[in-house]
């Protein structure tokens, strides 16, 4: 197997390893990160977050919503960071770690998409996870291609 064949497995993994990255780093980072995808987040509470913030009882909740965001973009870029660490030419030329690796990675990236047309489906983040799945797929075929 050349280096050649696995860089079409290994490229468009890095790419999905950087937007998993990105994407926990603006949730580690934003003021205000349920913010982020806020048409999603208000058709899904059925109001507007300037009306839940007005209920009586949620002066807190602010702070809450920020602490549950940054433990999400925690893990987002943990995950980013452990894809990317394992998308190395090294791990990618053994043929059952990357079987395994792309299984584990299929099954997170579908489960993800269908949570989001379940609970979210007007959020922009879905076009994210699309690309990513795009992305998985070329993985995928250049893995079955090498494969076989």
């Amino acid at each position: 197997m050349t280096n050649k064949s696995i860089k079409y497995i290994r490229y468009p993994l890095i790419l999905i390893s950087i937007s998993l990255c990105i994407s926990g780093l603006r949730w580690l980072v934003s003021s205000e990160p349920w913010m982020l995808d806020q048409v999603a987040n208000e058709e899904r509470l059925q109001m507007t977050f300037v009306d839940l913030f007005l209920i009586d009882g949620n002066y807190s909740l602010s702070a809450y919503l920020t602490q549950i965001y940054r433990f999400l973009g925690l893990y987002v870029l943990g995950i980013g960071f452990s894809l990317l660490s394992f998308s190395s030419n090294k791990f990618l030329k053994i043929d059952s770690f990357r079987q395994r690796f792309l299984i584990v990675l299929g099954v997170l990236l579908l489960s993800n998409l269908v949570l989001a047309y379940m609970w979210i489906p007007s959020s922009h983040f879905i076009y994210v996870m699309w690309c990513a799945i795009a992305l998985f797929c070329l993985s995928l075929y250049n893995h079955i291609k090498i494969s076989n």
